[in-house]
């Protein structure tokens, strides 16, 4: 496994357990160059997803667009790395029962959902992009419905 921190193919497999309910298998592994230590999922191969993107056109799955999309949100935020790979990880497997095709629309709303909970200034940035804001108002408008959405109801 190539080590994501300086490329190098030696490592060493530091911890070995059960993922995502038999599912996978998650190793801790430690770069013999570097010193690094990552995470990697091992899975059996499952069959194609395609996105339909709002032209119409289709593409391959691909979750590393959406953790590189997570990780622009999260960025200068208190969110580290293996929280937003476990993020994508979680996305896909719950696109995936959504059967082999999903709309783009589908996937950020999903990513929405899940920021919102997350990260509300990475949640913001996300939307922001996604719902294409213009201006302060659709900031302003999104608060406020990131507000609504979370704030506690008041019994009087």
């Amino acid at each position: 496994m190539r080590c994501p921190a300086c490329s190098s193919l030696d490592d060493k497999v530091v911890d070995s357990r059960l993922a995502d309910d038999g599912g996978a298998i998650r190793r801790r592994r430690e770069c013999l160059s570097c010193g690094r230590r990552f995470t990697t999922f091992e899975r059996l191969d499952e069959v194609p997803m395609s996105v339909v993107k709002r032209s119409g056109d289709r593409e391959p799955f691909d979750r590393v667009k959406i953790v590189a999309g997570l990780k622009a949100a999260a960025k200068n935020r208190p969110l580290v790395d293996e929280q937003l790979d476990a993020l994508g990880l979680e996305l896909e497997e719950a696109l995936r029962m959504e059967g082999p095709e999903v709309t783009s629309q589908q996937i950020g709303l999903a990513v929405l959902e899940r920021l919102r909970a997350l990260d509300e200034v990475a949640y913001m940035r996300f939307a922001s992009v996604y719902k294409g804001f213009e201006d302060r108002s659709d900031f302003e408008r999104e608060a406020g419905l990131l507000a609504k959405a979370t704030d506690p109801k008041r019994h009087h």
